[in-house]
């Protein structure tokens, strides 16, 4: 459970703000949307490959 404690006086958005931000660094939305469909083993090895290649080509394009 997140909790986000509001000191006296303090802006309810600013809470809220505090709120959204601990939530997303839970990443409980983007698992939920990553179980939501199937994604074959062979894919997954794809697309980490091709992440690998990009990575890979911009640390040499950085580097000239």
């Amino acid at each position: 459970m997140i909790v986000v404690p509001v000191k006296e006086g303090e802006n309810i958005e600013r809470a809220i703000k505090k709120f959204k931000r601990k939530f997303d660094k839970t990443g409980v939305i983007k698992e939920l949307r990553r179980r939501q469909q199937f994604d074959k083993p062979s894919e997954l090895k794809r697309i980490k490959m091709q992440h690998a290649i990009y990575v890979q080509q911009m640390h040499a394009h950085d580097e000239m």
